[in-house]
């Protein structure tokens, strides 16, 4: 039954890290429904990341190759630093109150409301989009301003539940950025962030590690990896033509849902 429960969790992994609808809150309201719960559950959904992250990787293998060309020039496009200045808000925010995250914005509560609140972000960034000029069409014309802007914007992902590429993309059409555009970047802005993320969270739990619990973190990292690569690449062709305002719509009845489960 573990095994199923770490194949489920991985799948919902895989499938949502990537889309505006937060992982981390679903693992969060499924696992608890699956009551796969504790010191031990928290580390597997750190170690699940690791899956989607890699698919990634893979996917924009060429484009991670080319950051060590370090070219700067104008008209180079998507370099290193457009990383650095995108990783740097929430880097330091997510430092400087790691704590305070933890234990205050990963509870239920909180991401039924970071839900709600984020679905609001990206409608209004649709709404935003309709009627600004776009100054970025494309990755490779994102300028270090945007990045920066993005990187903003993606503090608000610290908060479970508000989902890391809705707010950057929404960061990104604010910024003028289209939506193809901040979608890339998001993805890419996605790897160094969630190793750096997961990595610390990893070295703080190795006491709850065990060699015993290798098979249930392998399968849903695996689990992850395989869902994450069809999830991004369809993603990345679907944000061309949706609007982010279903994705809220969605976000708004899942909330509902779960609210109706666990309060009424």
């Amino acid at each position: 039954m573990e095994l199923l429960k770490a194949v489920i969790l991985g799948i919902i992994e895989g499938l949502t890290e990537f889309l505006p609808v937060s992982s981390t809150g679903h693992m969060i309201l499924v696992a608890d429904l699956l009551n796969f719960v504790g010191e031990r559950e928290t580390v597997f959904e750190v170690v699940v990341q690791f899956g989607a992250v890699m698919a990634v990787f893979v996917l924009y293998f060429k484009r991670f190759i080319s950051f060590l060309r370090f070219d700067f020039s104008k008209g180079s496009g998507l370099n290193i630093i457009h990383l650095i200045l995108g990783m740097i808000p929430a880097s330091i925010i997510g430092y400087l109150l790691h704590g305070f995250i933890k234990e205050r914005l990963f509870s239920t509560t909180t991401v039924l409301i970071a839900l709600v609140a984020g679905g609001l972000l990206m409608i209004a960034a649709d709404r935003w989009k309709e009627r600004t000029r776009v100054t970025a069409e494309t990755i490779d014309d994102i300028t270090y301003k945007q990045a920066f802007g993005i990187g903003c914007f993606q503090i608000l992902a610290l908060w479970s539940g508000f989902s890391r590429s809705g707010s950057t993309i929404s960061g990104g059409i604010f910024l003028g950025t289209s939506q193809k555009a901040a979608a890339d970047f998001t993805f890419i802005l996605s790897v160094p962030m969630m190793l750096g993320a997961s990595g610390v969270d990893l070295i703080q739990s190795r006491d709850v590690l065990s060699a015993s619990d290798a098979p249930l973190f392998i399968t849903g990292l695996i689990a992850s990896f395989v869902v994450a690569l069809i999830a991004v690449t369809t993603f990345i062709n679907v944000i061309k033509r949706v609007k982010l305002t279903w994705f809220a719509y969605y976000r708004f009845v899942i909330a509902a849902l779960f609210l109706a489960y666990y309060f009424i």
